[in-house]
């Protein structure tokens, strides 16, 4: 859909610039509001969500889950199954048709219903008065970019000269490599090494530091134990030297303290983070301040350095979750119709890996909140301790609960569970209203569920679990 009018003076009251889940969210909220909206996109419409990110990981997350739990169905007694990959193309082709569907439905088929959003397609540019796309003034006095990211790839000499895998390329192999070189340990890189081992790929995962580096420590190392027991080598702790192409495939060399080390694949994934879609907004020249690394700097009003400007999303490089997105860019756009009154609050931001056990966190970590001052009380409780994963048989993972010692409120929750993502939300209610561990603790919980194991932790604080019977407490 085009606006007949661009360029021809017809004016906007905003103007938005990006059509993924933040740019969509911003117009949205400020066509409900009464406002005509410009939405500029560029490229595939529905943004890296739907497209190339959280919907098609998670779609073959699943499906490897459903591989892996058939083996480890040897865990219970007179049970035994087998799965196994028959055809990775049809999985890929089956997870496309769900991007196509969900883009088509949750996108392209909303801006009809929408009478005063203009959709235009073209690159846009921060101009005076407006944005300027295709060589056409969009006159609007208020803009809000919502551009978003695309795979980060790092300064290793040699890169340049290799056929690699980012995260959007390695979900569209249409046949699997033999071994698979992943480059980062952040959220990217574990959930795609867990998706290729499980599918029948030798996946070693090379990082600067440990999985998961924001994650508690605590966390990260059983998640590399466990990943360790499913045949993922972990190598953590080095610095890149060099990769070269070879006849077999991809060769990179790494240093870890004083050692060199060369690791071997067929294909090599580049998991290092992600980089803001600004080069040709033309920032520098609107006077748009930009971070360290690139993304739009903003304040707590969703406001740039540059009047009348505003911007959410990956872009910002603050937050990056999809609900994250369209949570900042709803404020943004009712900032820039109102009176910049709204402030951007994630004090109790859940945010979910989908590995196997699944890591999910809001909140503060033992560390941060020892940095922001408080007197930290923490509980660990493992898995073994959660009547659900002794019934379920997988006692993989651990609970963490970070608190205040002196006013005993909920600071922080870290899950490490197979069913983690679906029992954070409770913490995350907990921080929101200001619960202490002692109210969680006595708060009534489902029997037999893992979110039980957060009652459990916050029952230890005070004592050990261990001593309770079923239900107790």
């Amino acid at each position: 859909m085009s606006d007949c009018c661009a360029g021809n003076g017809k004016g906007y009251d905003l103007a938005v610039i990006g059509a993924g889940s933040a740019g969509f969210s911003a117009a949205i909220t400020a066509a409900e509001q009464g406002a005509n909206v410009a939405l500029v996109g560029h490229g595939t419409i529905g943004g890296t969500c739907v497209n190339v990110g959280c919907v098609p990981s998670k779609a073959l997350i699943r499906a490897m889950e459903s591989v892996h739990q058939a083996g480890a169905s040897v865990r219970f007694d007179g049970i035994r199954a087998n799965g196994a990959v028959t055809d990775w193309a049809a999985l890929v082709a089956q997870k496309d048709a769900l991007v196509s569907g969900l883009r088509q439905a949750k996108y392209a088929d909303l801006l009809p219903a929408y009478n005063n959003i203009a959709y235009l397609e073209g690159a846009a540019r921060i101009s005076e008065g407006g944005v300027a796309v295709n060589g056409s003034l969009i006159r609007a006095p208020k803009v809000i970019i919502a551009t978003g990211t695309r795979p980060g790839v790092p300064a290793i000499p040699g890169i340049d000269s290799i056929d690699y895998l980012t995260s959007t390329t390695a979900l569209d192999l249409k046949d699997l490599p033999k071994s698979l070189i992943v480059v980062g340990g952040g959220f990217v890189g574990v959930e795609l090494a867990q998706v290729f081992a499980r599918a029948g790929v030798k996946v070693t995962i090379v990082c600067r530091s440990r999985l998961l580096p924001t994650a508690e420590p605590e966390i990260s190392e059983a998640l590399g134990v466990y990943f360790e027991q499913e045949g993922i080598t972990v190598v953590g702790g080095v610095t890149y030297e060099r990769c070269r192409k070879t006849d077999e495939g991809i060769e990179l060399s790494i240093r870890k303290g004083n050692r060199s080390e060369i690791i071997t694949a067929e294909k090599m994934l580049i998991a290092t983070g992600r980089s803001p879609n600004v080069e040709q907004l033309g920032l520098a020249d609107a006077g748009i301040r930009q971070t360290q690394s690139g993304a739009i700097a903003i304040d707590d009003r969703m406001r740039t350095s540059r009047k009348g400007t505003y911007a959410a999303g990956d872009v910002t490089g603050r937050d990056q979750f999809v609900y994250m997105a369209a949570y900042g860019a709803k404020l943004a756009a009712k900032n820039a119709l109102n009176s910049d009154s709204l402030v951007y609050d994630n004090s109790a931001m859940p945010e979910v890996v989908f590995t196997d056990p699944q890591v999910a966190s809001v909140g503060l970590t033992e560390a941060a909140a020892k940095t922001t001052g408080h007197a930290v009380a923490t509980s660990v409780l493992l898995l073994d301790n959660v009547p659900r994963a002794l019934a379920a048989r997988d006692t993989r993972g651990l609970i963490k609960l970070v608190a205040d010692a002196k006013t005993r409120k909920l600071l922080g929750a870290h899950i490490l569970a197979p069913e983690g993502a679906d029992s954070i939300q409770t913490a995350v209610m907990a921080i929101k209203f200001g619960m202490t561990v002692e109210q969680l603790g006595e708060t009534i919980f489902p029997y037999l569920t893992t979110v039980e194991g957060l009652k459990l932790a916050a029952q230890t604080f005070n004592k050990d679990v261990k001593m309770l019977s079923c239900c107790a407490g």
